[in-house]
């Protein structure tokens, strides 16, 4: 399984308004049979930010999930409430899938 971990600064003025896209990006994401998991948190001591961490279950899913509509609006309302580009480092899981826990 392939990990992406997003790092993401957001201009304060615009926290809620790219958590509000980023959650309905997130929701539409998890629909789609290549990923296990999507989840968006907020640094404790830096409000502005963020991290996605998003867990794909085969090396097909990542560009998949980039030609969905739901990620291409998120990407496009959200693209101007950044502070810097967004930052990706991907891992390998060596965790086993939930399903064979």
């Amino acid at each position: 399984m392939l990990v992406v971990h997003i790092h993401i600064l957001v201009k304060p003025e615009s926290t809620s308004a790219f958590e509000a896209a980023t959650v309905i990006n997130a929701r539409e994401s998890l629909k789609e049979p290549g990923i296990a998991r999507f989840d968006l948190a907020r640094q404790m001591d830096a409000p502005n930010r963020y991290v996605l961490v998003e867990a794909y279950r085969n090396a097909e899913a990542p560009a998949k999930h980039k030609e969905t509509r739901h990620y291409q609006i998120w990407r496009d309302t959200v693209a101007p409430m950044m502070a810097e580009p967004r930052v990706s480092v991907k891992f390998t899981s060596l965790m086993p899938p939930d399903d064979q826990w």
